[in-house]
Order: structure tokens, then sequence, then C-alpha cells
């Protein structure tokens, strides 16, 4: 509900007593420490000056669309403030613990870092990598299969999952699948299933083979499609042209920074997951297996390098392991069987 910006929150303390709380609620309105202030009654409102504020990330140094919270905690002259991990958006970046820090603020950096990485990690890697987070799903029978060839849609994972899905599509900023499965599926690449927002839909149409007629063209969500030659907008759609010859996968990548899209979840096919895979610019990757479903003569699901796997969940016949890329810096998840 932040997004583009981090989520954060703020506690203050006065010998081990909570005077007020407050996390960032939405984009646009007040961040968590000016919610925490905020919630301190008046006859607490005097011990402010004698507390500890706990932020799990730095205190903001910029006017953006509220003021900045360095400001804020140095007005109201609260004398310690433990800080999760350092902000590295650029106007922020160390700049807010350097306003702490001058006014005479005492400072501790780095508690609980790792966690509060991992709290913002599409933030951490759409800042510092230059790049979306990529979560990469699909749905396998247990011989390794996604369906039969030149087919329709067939169906693998069940209702239950089919519902952690869709509240995966409300997670992420962005969807994105390649051609094949847009013509032979036709999905709308919405949230249905999960209340809450639905991404931002990005098609792989390099060659312009898709028909108008497809729902990722209804106009009903923004939607980008990558394409080869260039093409006029519609209401709602936008088209961006890459390069021939060109890795396909980076360039869609940058052009999702630069349209400050901070994760994509692929959902495929087989060959644009194995693209991603393969060009190491993943960072999850979550795997349906129904394990009482056999295909014959079938379309060959992706193969993972050497990766973490973090969670193993269970929905009647289907097996949901969840695996990190191991470049992926920003958690501290311990590999389970």
């Amino acid at each position: 509900m932040v997004a583009p910006n981090p989520m954060v929150g703020a506690v203050l303390v006065y010998n081990a007593i909570i005077l007020g709380e407050g996390y960032h609620q939405q984009y646009g309105q007040a961040h968590a420490e000016v919610n925490c202030l905020n919630s301190i009654p008046p006859h607490q409102r005097h011990l402010i000056k004698l507390s500890t504020l706990y932020v799990s990330l730095e205190p903001c140094a910029h006017f953006g669309k509220t003021p900045p919270c360095a400001n804020l905690i140095v007005s109201e002259s609260i004398p310690n403030v433990i800080i999760g991990c350092s902000d590295p958006f650029e106007k922020v970046n160390g700049r807010g613990i350097d306003i702490l820090k001058q006014a005479g603020v005492n400072v501790v950096e780095g508690m609980l870092d790792k966690e509060c990485r991992d709290l913002n990690k599409r933030f951490f890697t759409y800042h510092l990598q230059k790049r979306p987070y990529i979560t990469l799903k699909w749905a396998q029978s247990q011989n390794r299969m996604m369906g039969k060839p030149d087919v329709q849609r067939l169906k693998i994972s069940n209702g239950v999952t089919d519902r952690m899905v869709h509240k995966m599509r409300h997670d992420e900023a962005a969807i994105l699948v390649g051609t094949q499965t847009a013509l032979l599926d036709d999905p709308q690449l919405n949230n249905r299933w999960w209340a809450g927002k639905s991404p931002t839909r990005l098609v792989l149409d390099l060659n312009g083979r898709l028909p108008l007629h497809l729902k990722v063209f209804d106009e009903t969500q923004p939607t980008v499609v990558f394409v080869y030659e260039p093409r006029q907008n519609a209401t709602n759609i936008q088209y961006v042209t890459i390069q021939r010859h060109q890795p396909v996968v980076q360039q869609v990548l940058a052009h999702c920074y630069q349209l400050q899209i901070q994760s994509i979840l692929v959902e495929g096919g087989g060959r644009l997951l194995q693209s991603f895979i393969d060009s190491g610019c993943w960072d999850e990757a979550v795997v349906i297996e129904n394990e009482a479903l056999h295909i014959a003569n079938g379309v060959a699901a992706p193969v993972l390098p050497l990766a973490k796997k973090i969670a193993v969940q269970q929905y009647g016949t289907d097996r949901i392991a969840t695996y990190l890329s191991l470049h992926q810096s920003f958690t501290q998840y311990t590999a389970v069987k």
C-alpha cells in the first residue's frame, strides 16, 4: 500500500514502556515516525524527550509527499534513535542519520539489519541493483511437465493454491508473461481472488503476433507491451520498443526500472522463465507441484540452478516450494528440506 516507498514501522519507548507506535500505511500519507508520535496520549507526551525511538528504516531526510522525519525527531527532542538499517534511496542514503547525529541524537544503527532489509527486499533490490525484484512462478506435474504442447491451458494447481497465487499478484507491482502464454491461455493477469489491487500487466509481443481481442489488451488495467517495432499507445496500454540482437531480459528490466516498477511476478511460459533463470536475473522462485498429476509427452518445466529452498507448503495434492537465488543477499532465511 506504500509502494514505491518502503514499509516502515516505529515504536517509542520510555523505561520499557511503549508510549506510541505507528507504521507507514498509505503512499502519500504520514510516515511511521509521524503516526507513532501522533499515537502518544497527551498525558505522556512530556516523556517524549526522555525516550528511545525504534524505527525499522533510516528516517527520511528530504521533502517528498511529506516533510523529513529526521527533522521531526530533532524538533521533538528525542534523545535516542535505534535504526534497523540505512535507506539506500539516493535522497536519503545516510543523510537522515547525519541530521540526527549533528543534532546530538544518540544513534544506533544496524539493529536486526537483515530482517529489516528482508522486509523491504523489493525496495532494496530496486535501488541497489537498479532493477525490479523478480519472483518466478510456475506449476508442474509430478514428472515436471508444465502442460501439453500447442493446446489450451491445462489446469495443474488446485483452488486453494490458485488463491495463494492471486495473493502473490496482489503483492507484486507487475506481472509478466510471454507471447505463447498470452496467446494460448488468454489470461486476464489480474487479482480476482484476493482483496486489493491488481498488478501492472507486462507482455512480451516482440514480433507483434498477439491479436488485440486477447484479455491482456482489454484496457481495464495498466499494461506494458514490449515490441521490436514501434506501435502507437492505446488507452491504458503502453508499447515499449526494445532492440533486436540484444538480451531481452536485461532490456525489459531496464525499462521497468525507468517505469519505477519495483517488483515483477514472472508467470510464464517455460521459455520466458528459463531465460530469466539463465540470465541470473531472478530473486525468488515459487514452484507448485501437483503430486497426483502425471503428464505424458508434455512441455518440460524450467530447471533451477543451485538455490536455497526456504519454504515448503502443502495444500492437498499441491506441494509449493519457494527458493531463494544464492545471489540474493537481503534475507537471512534458513534453508529447509
